[in-house]
Order: C-alpha cells, then structure tokens, then sequence
C-alpha cells in the first residue's frame, strides 16, 4: 500500500495521559490538563502535522478536538473498533502508532460531528432524558411509600403523578386522612366511574416510616421537575438560535399531539420547520415534533453527510450486517445503537401497533414470520429511509395507508400466480381458470 497522507500523527487519549505518535519519532506522554493540552498542539504544530486521528473514547476527546481545531490541525475522530490490533500486543504506545501508521495509510473512516449548536441541543436534550428517567425513579417510591401504608391508589387511577393523584399526595403528606375529602381532590371523570374503589383505594394504614418515604421521593420528584424546566428554557433558546434568520413560514399548522413527556418549548414545531426550511418530517408516520427534535439533537440538519441511504440506516444501526464464511451465512448482531437508531425503533413500536398505516402492516407481516425485535428494526429502517430522502431528495411523503400497501401485496400475488400458470399450461381470465 502506499501513503496517502504525509505529516500526520495518531493520539491515544486516556483519563490521565495522552500519547501522541509521530512517523520515526519516539511516542511522546501529556497529562489531560488544560495546560498539557496545549503544549501538545503546538508540540504538533512543531512537528509540521495536519492531520490527526484519535479514538472516539468516551467523553475525553471532546476538549482536545476542540483545542486541536482551534489550532487548525484537521482532527479525525474515529471509531475505536476500526483500530483493533492483534490481540495480545496492545499498549497505549503501540496504539497511538498504530493509529497514525492506519491513518497515513487512508484505512480509517471519519465519525459524524455535529455543528456546536447542535452539540448544544443535544446536551440539553440528553440531560433533560436523564432527569425524566430519575424523576421515573421517585415515582415508583411514592408507589412503594404508599403500598406501605397500603393506599392502593396505583390500581384505582393511571397515573400516580397525574394531577389527581399528585394533589391526594400532598394533602396526605399535609395531614389529611379522611377519605372522603382525599377522594373529593380526583377529578370528576375518575369519581363519576369508580368512586367506590377511589375510597377504598384511600382507606389506609398510616405508619411514620412510609409517610416519610413518600415525603422525601415527592421531594425528589418535584426537585427533578425544577431541573426539567430549566432545561425547556435552554432548549427554547437553543431552538431560537437556530433558527434565527430561517424563512417563517405558515403559523397556523395543526401540529400531532405528543402523548408523553412533551417538552414546555413555545412554538417548538415552527422552530423546527424554520431550521429545516419548511420541510416537515411530522407527515412521517410515528414522528412527532418531540422526536423530530430528538433527531435534530443526534444526526443534525445536513443529512447530506451520508451520500446513500444506505450509508444511513448502516450509521443508525438499523441495517442488517453479515459475517459469512464458507458455508455459513448468517448476520452478525452489532453491540449497542446508536441514540438516533434507537428513536426510530421508538417510533416503529407505536406504528407496528397503528391498524391505519402501511408500515404498521408491514410490520406486522414481519413480526408473524420472524418475531418482534426483527419486526421493529424492519419498520424502523423503512422509517430511517424515508426521513433522509425527505430532507435529502424532497420526497412530498404522504401516509396512503394499510389499503394502499394491501392492493400493492395482491397485485404481487396475482403476478405469481399468472407465472406459475403459465409454467403449468393453464391460462387464467379475470374470473376463471381454463
């Protein structure tokens, strides 16, 4: 083989140390401080290199991409499964030159980096997930606290964190204990069709213990809907940011409805249609403003990025992987998703589920033949496919439904059938066989 490219380096990045390898020169160790990182770039520039290659290892990276761009050294951050060595022979030394050596050669595959907005947005958005998860968390310690105490409210209502639950909770935790009164806080609907069970639901047996379980998880709750809220406040700015300057388009658009924790963003649909210059990707079936943002936060605006939509759904890991040998055909299952990946299985669920939408029937034609997990990442996929030819191709996307992708499956049908007669002999008219 022969180099394609000259003065470059291969970075090895760890909690505490940095190696950095140069072609026919000795490994060289900074520390991860502000400081060392510095003095690295300019050992670099010293050395006369453009170009770097480093692993994408957690979050360590971030920073030292930084300072190198700054420096204008063009920094490839690459997927640490393609530098695997033999197996036996690895130490942070031989990986950084083994990098660099990969990296000259032109065998390394750059990883997709977001622009700083939207690096931004997605810090907000994931942070916002994992204070949804905690507050999950302190949910199911009110539930506990109150099955304590056995106050059976979780099978009576829904949703213990619903406004009627949440309003019993706290005039328990403020000393009510007749259950009348406790039942009067539910909303009407609730008391017009169980009022019965709603009161013995509340008839409990109160015991100090359980009452401060349920003081400190409400506590916690409403400390992680606080944290919630400040993050709908940089998201909104984020999103106003982005798309400042954008072409407004119309106001009045009937947006789909978000069923579960739908973000407090003012006008968040028009934000998004002006970031994407009036494209919408809500006439997709399954999206939703809220995962449409989640998208924006992980694959970004230029979904140009990726040439084929192939090259998509493979990034996504929604795309089938072989690993044949001789004989044996069967396709191997990568580790882990990607969080773009795993937004779209989130929406092929809901579709799977959807009796008025051809991809739901597809589906579910899969899901009968090879099961359920097969049938999401199908759906998924399709999902993936669609998206990026809407925003990349201008595909006009319009749901046609299950009747629309039923006579597509008959006409399939008829063809087959119109085939194998002829290879019989038979000849087939539109209500008779001869």
């Amino acid at each position: 083989m022969r180099k394609i490219r000259n003065n470059t380096a291969g970075i090895d990045i760890g909690a505490k140390n940095i190696f950095v390898g140069l072609e026919s020169k000795e490994v060289k160790c900074f520390e991860t401080f502000t400081e060392d990182l510095n003095n690295l770039a300019i050992y670099l520039l010293s050395n006369k290199i453009t170009s770097v290659a480093m692993e994408a290892t957690g979050v360590y990276w971030v920073i030292l991409y930084d300072i190198l761009e700054t420096h204008g050294i063009d920094v490839w951050l690459v997927d640490g499964r393609s530098t695997k060595q033999v197996p036996g022979r690895k130490t942070d030394v031989k990986d950084c030159q083994w990098i660099q050596q990969l990296h000259s050669y032109g065998l390394l595959n750059r990883c997709f980096i977001a622009s700083e907005l939207v690096q931004e947005l997605r810090g907000y958005q994931r942070l916002r997930e994992d204070h949804i998860r905690s507050s999950a968390m302190h949910i199911n310690h009110m539930q506990k606290a109150l099955i304590l105490m056995n106050i059976r409210l979780k099978e009576v209502i829904s949703q213990i964190h619903g406004v009627s639950g949440m309003r019993i909770v706290r005039a328990i935790l403020k000393g009510e204990r007749d259950a009348e009164k406790l039942a009067t806080l539910c909303n009407s609907r609730i008391l017009n069709k169980k009022r019965n069970q709603v009161l013995k639901s509340l008839n409990g047996h109160y015991n100090s213990s359980g009452l401060f379980a349920l003081r400190q998880a409400v506590e916690c709750y409403d400390f992680y809907q606080k944290q919630i809220s400040k993050c709908h406040k940089e998201l909104s700015k984020v999103l106003t940011k982005m798309s400042w300057g954008k072409k407004q388009g119309k106001s009045n658009i009937k947006r789909k409805p978000i069923r579960h924790h739908k973000p407090d963003v003012e006008d968040l649909g028009l934000h998004l249609l002006k970031i994407f210059n009036q494209k919408d990707a809500t006439v997709l079936p399954g999206i939703t403003d809220y995962n449409w943002m989640q998208l924006l936060s992980e694959t970004g605006t230029d979904l140009k990025r990726w040439k084929t939509e192939k090259q998509f759904t493979s990034w996504l890991g929604l795309a089938p992987k072989q690993h044949n040998s001789g004989k044996m055909r069967r396709n191997y299952k990568a580790k882990g998703t990607p969080k773009a990946g795993l937004i779209f299985k989130q929406a092929a669920v809901s579709i799977l589920s959807s009796k008025n939408i051809a991809l739901g029937s597809f589906g579910r034609k899969i899901k009968f033949k090879k099961g359920g997990n097969v049938a999401i990442k199908a759906v998924a996929r399709k999902l993936a496919v669609l998206y990026w030819k809407l925003f990349v191709k201008g595909l006009d996307y319009v749901e046609k439904g299950i009747k629309v992708y039923e006579e597509k499956i008959l006409i399939n049908k008829q063809k087959a059938v119109k085939l194998m007669a002829k290879e019989l002999g038979f000849t087939i008219s539109l209500n008779t066989v001869s």
